[in-house]
């Protein structure tokens, strides 16, 4: 932690902790009225770490409300703690322990949740692993992270052959015999009662998308329950609602919405693979409040038949929470046009985590927009040679500062940090109110004759056509103009497009230099498990 050591400094501190306490109270979370339990769950966070804690909070404030539901069923926030304290008590007896890494490589249900909070209450580490990796980038991350154990579904078996760890299936798609040990027989053949407090909490380890390469390992530091203001304060989740958790718990929006959810005491509905109207239907069954999504998941969601959508009753969403990549100004829209104003458009990165936040005002004023910074959170842009840019419309890197954010990779290498504020990776401009918009990715420039090209425009611009789903725009070599722009386009389904086109809409649109001279036409782009794109397989 960086202690203020200005007079400056210390009066921005404090006035960020009256915030984050003021919202804090807003949405439920200061139990001022009961000092004691106010402690205890200070306590139990100090013990557990942040998931374990806020179930264990949520189990002594009411033992009869639903924590998790999934395809199984539902599960109260006590059984999650019984449980999840028998398998820790298993866990313990076969040598987990603290600082162990636990690797996960699970789709989103009861059994991920239980193996996150057994080892939180070990003081262990719980590696996060992609349900999208191949067979290479999995043993090849295993190995470096020094996996001593791996909680897996069966699915992924054949996955996990070359990796050398103790192995516990967390989700069986089979009956009879398994030969390694099952979660739920763990959990049942051993007593519930709690395991003596780990000498420091459980962590996480978050790995990068590996869209460049291979997946790095991104600790996430231990973190104050003021943190959770982060989140908060522009995003208005309350104390006992419903959240349908779309996104993956393996990826940052998933983990830190279901933390959240728990903290608050409310229900979290998950799904093992995501299908479209399948979320509308738990949308409307269980009354959910917040939809948590990557973009492409809500891409699918507005593209459903007008006459599905229909079916379901979704008015109680007061919240669309979208991350994990960027969201078009099109898709925003559309979305805004069928549910509400409720979509919240969050920026942050598995490194920096949150950086700002869009609420649905901000969306109405600068489509497209990513928002303010919350309260705890600071944005600054900084040109190429370290100098700050305060100006608005004038592109620079952005640097991110939060208490959420990591300390360096597990490989020792770190992002460049400048006036204690971390690289994102990301280049954007702030308007004249003040709100963010990124324009891309600081390795994804296009330097065309001179010029330089950012393909988030290209991209959002195409996909404003009725008749393009999705496009994606990378540099090619060119020898009179250094690169090139290509775009790949996905057709809407009995759309006749063409290359020429393409090409002159975008010069319509846009500056000659930005017009792709080359135009592919795919069926679908290639995306990881979150929905981003893989451009390096455009290449």
């Amino acid at each position: 932690m960086r202690y203020p050591t200005t007079v400056s400094e210390l009066v921005t501190k404090v006035t960020d902790t009256a915030r984050s306490v003021g919202v804090l109270w807003q949405a439920g979370l200061v139990p001022f009225p009961r000092l004691d339990e106010g402690l205890r769950s200070l306590v139990a966070v100090r013990k557990f770490g942040p998931f374990a804690g806020a179930n264990h909070i949520s189990a002594r404030r009411d033992p009869q409300a639903v924590g998790l539901v999934d395809e199984l069923g539902p599960l109260t926030f006590k059984q999650l703690d019984d449980r999840s304290n028998a398998l820790a008590r298993a866990w313990s007896e076969r040598g987990i322990g603290a600082d162990t890494v636990v690797a996960a490589l699970c789709r989103d249900h009861r059994g991920l949740v239980l193996a996150t909070l057994a080892t939180g209450k070990l003081g262990a580490r719980l590696l996060l692993m992609n349900t999208g990796f191949a067979k290479p980038q999995l043993t090849d991350v295993a190995n470096r992270e020094k996996v001593k154990a791996l909680v897996y579904d069966e699915e992924f078996t054949e996955l996990l052959s070359e990796v050398d760890a103790d192995r516990y299936l967390a989700w069986t798609d089979s009956t009879g015999e398994h030969d390694v040990p099952v979660l739920d027989e763990l959990i049942t053949s051993t007593d519930d009662r709690p395991l003596p407090s780990p000498p420091k909490p459980g962590g996480f380890v978050l790995l990068t998308s590996g869209t460049t390469g291979t997946p790095k390992g991104a600790p996430r530091p231990s973190v104050s329950a003021l943190d959770s203001a982060q989140l908060l304060d522009r995003i208005p989740l309350r104390v006992g609602e419903s959240t349908f958790l779309a996104a993956p718990m393996f990826h940052a929006t998933g983990l830190s919405q279901s933390i959240l959810s728990f903290a608050l005491g409310s229900k979290v509905v998950l799904r093992r693979k995501f299908d479209p109207e399948a979320t509308l239907r738990g949308v409307a069954e269980h009354r959910c409040t917040a939809l948590v999504v990557v973009p492409t998941m809500l891409q699918r969601i507005v593209d459903l038949d007008p006459e599905i959508i229909a079916k379901y009753d979704t008015s109680s969403l007061r919240i669309i929470f979208v991350a994990g990549s960027a969201l078009s100004p099109d898709l925003g829209n559309r979305a805004t046009k069928l549910f509400g104003d409720v979509v919240h458009n969050l920026y942050g990165s598995t490194e920096v985590a949150v950086a700002t936040v869009a609420t649905p005002e901000d969306w109405r004023q600068a489509p497209g927009t990513v928002g303010r910074a919350p309260v705890g959170c600071k944005v600054v842009l900084y040109d190429d040679q370290g100098r700050r840019i305060t100006e608005p419309g004038v592109t620079g890197r952005v640097f991110v500062g939060s208490g959420l954010s990591f300390t360096g990779y597990t490989d020792g290498r770190h992002k460049e940090v400048i006036d204690g504020l971390l690289s994102s990776g990301d280049v954007g401009h702030f308007d004249e109110n003040g709100l963010l918009f990124i324009d891309g990715r600081d390795d994804e420039m296009i330097v065309s004759g001179g010029e330089n090209v950012f393909p988030i425009e290209v991209e959002n611009l195409l996909v404003e056509r009725e008749d393009v789903i999705e496009a994606a725009v990378i540099g090619v070599d060119d020898e009179e103009f250094g690169q090139r722009l290509k775009a790949f386009v996905v057709p809407a389904e009995g759309a006749d497009l063409g290359e020429e086109e393409i090409r002159s809409y975008v010069k319509a649109n846009l500056a000659r230099y930005k017009v792709p001279r080359d135009v592919e036409f795919l069926d679908e782009l290639p995306r990881n498990a979150t929905g981003k794109v893989l451009r390096s397989q455009l290449r």
